[in-house]
C-alpha cells in the first residue's frame, strides 16, 4: 500500500513522525511530502534534526502568503504530485492550510483520505484553524479522532460511525518517544534555570500578537505574574517584530524559539505554563505540569476536564488571578485514555485493513451503504 504522508508546518513534524514510522513497520511505502508553509531553520530544520525525520522525498516550497493565496499554492503543487504518484491513501494531520489543500486536492482525486486529529472544535469561528478543521473533517474517509470528545463532535455532526475511530494522540506518541533524550538536554543550564523555579510562556495566535491593543494588556498581566515567578519566553517569529516595538515587562526573558528537545524541557521543568497553543495543552496535560491557556475558548477541552489544563481567556486581571490560584493549588494532573505512546499503531491498522477507495463507502455515502459493507 502506497501512503502519501503531508506536512507543512512546526505543529505538524511532531504528530506525522509517528504515523509514518508505524506504517514503514506494517510495509507500506510512504511518501513524505513537505509543503513548505514553514520553512525557516527555527520552525523547520531543527524539528527535523531533533525528532529524525528523513528528508521529504518532495518538497513543494509554497512559502508565506494569505490564508487564499497559500492555500492555492499548495493546491496547485500537490495536484500533479498526487497524478504522479498515485497513493492508495493521503494522511493529512492538524488544522493548518496545508492540511485543508491537501485535503480537497486529494478527495476531488479519489484516494482515500485520513483525517488525524479529527473531530477537534474549538467553536470559534473567527479562527482560520477552526475553519480548516470542519472542512477537512467533511471530505475524509478516516476520522482518525484523538479523544473521545472529537468523537462525540463528529457524531453530532452527522458522520457515520465507519467513518470515526478514536486512536489516542500521536503527539503524546512523539513527546513519550522523546522525552529521556529531551531530559538530557542541557538548555537550564544554558538559560541558568532551575526546575520548578520558572514559568514558561508562548504566544503566537493571531488574536493576542497581531493586535497591539491586545498584546499590551496580555505582557502586562505577564510582567505581574513575572513580579512572583520569572517568565522565559521563546519568541515565535509571528511575535518578534511586536515584542521588539512594545517591549517586555521585567522578569520576562526573551529567548530565540527553541527546538523540539530543548522545548519539552523547558515545559517538563517548568513550574507553570502559559500559552496559546494547541499542542501545548497537550503536552503539558501529559507531562502533568499546570498550564494556564491564554484564550477565551479550546479545540481541546479534554485537557481542561482530564488534565492540568485551566482555560483563562485574554483579560488581564482575569489572567492573574487564573495563575495565581494555579500556583497556590496545583491541579492534579490526570492523562486522558490511549494518550499512551501507541496511537500511531492503531492508525496504521486502521488505514491497512479498512479496505480500498473502491471497496469502502466514501464520505457521502449514506448510512445504510455503509452498514452493509
Amino acid at each position: 500500500m502506497r501512503i502519501i504522508c503531508v506536512a507543512g508546518a512546526r505543529p505538524n513534524y511532531m504528530k506525522i513522525k509517528p504515523v509514518m514510522d508505524a506504517l514503514e513497520r506494517r510495509g507500506a511505502e510512504v511518501v513524505l511530502v513537505h509543503t513548505g508553509q514553514h520553512y525557516d531553520e527555527s520552525m523547520n530544520d531543527v524539528f527535523f534534526r531533533d525528532l529524525g525525520i528523513r528528508p521529504p522525498d518532495r518538497f513543494l516550497g509554497v512559502g508565506s502568503g494569505t490564508h487564499a493565496v497559500q492555500t492555492g499554492r499548495v493546491m496547485a503543487a500537490f495536484e500533479p504530485l498526487l497524478d504522479e504518484v498515485a497513493p492508495d491513501a493521503v494522511v493529512v494531520v492538524g488544522d493548518i492550510n496545508s492540511t485543508l489543500a491537501c485535503a480537497l486536492v486529494t478527495a476531488k482525486a479519489g484516494p482515500l483520505l485520513a483525517h488525524v486529529e479529527a473531530g477537534l472544535r474549538s467553536r470559534d469561528w473567527s479562527m482560520p484553524e477552526e475553519v480548516n478543521r470542519v472542512a477537512t473533517d467533511r471530505v475524509s474517509d478516516y476520522l482518525l479522532a484523538p479523544s473521545p470528545d472529537a468523537a462525540v463532535n463528529l457524531r453530532a455532526e452527522g458522520y457515520r460511525d465507519d467513518q470515526i475511530h478514536v486512536v489516542g494522540n500521536v503527539m503524546i506518541d512523539t513527546l513519550l518517544a522523546n522525552l529521556e533524550r529531551a531530559r538530557a538536554s542541557d538548555v537550564l543550564e544554558r538559560y541558568g534555570l532551575r526546575r520548578g523555579e520558572y514559568g514558561l510562556v508562548t504566544l503566537h495566535r493571531p488574536a493576542n500578537v497581531d493586535d497591539p491593543a491586545s498584546l499590551t494588556a496580555l505582557l502586562k498581566a505577564l510582567g505581574e505574574i513575572a513580579d512572583r515567578v520569572p517568565l522565559l519566553l521563546p519568541v515565535h517569529p509571528r511575535a518578534a517584530d511586536r515584542l521588539a516595538e512594545l517591549g517586555v515587562p521585567g522578569g520576562i526573558r526573551l529567548v530565540p524559539a527553541a527546538g523540539y528537545l530543548d522545548f519539552i524541557a523547558l515545559q517538563d521543568s517548568a513550574r507553570v505554563v502559559l500559552t496559546d497553543s494547541g499542542g501545548i495543552q497537550e503536552e503539558t496535560t501529559a507531562l502533568g505540569v499546570p498550564c494556564v491557556t491564554l484564550r477565551d475558548n479550546t479545540e481541546r477541552p479534554i485537557t481542561v476536564e482530564q488534565g492540568t489544563n485551566v482555560l483563562a481567556g485574554r483579560d488581564p486581571e482575569r489572567i492573574v488571578a487564573t495563575v495565581n490560584r494555579v500556583l497556590d493549588d496545583p491541579p492534579a494532573a490526570r492523562c486522558p485514555q490511549l494518550w499512551d505512546g501507541h496511537a500511531s499503531d492503531r492508525i496504521a491498522d486502521v488505514l491497512l485493513e479498512g479496505g480500498t477507495a473502491r471497496s469502502r463507502p466514501r464520505p457521502t455515502d449514506l448510512r445504510d451503504s455503509a452498514d452493509s459493507v
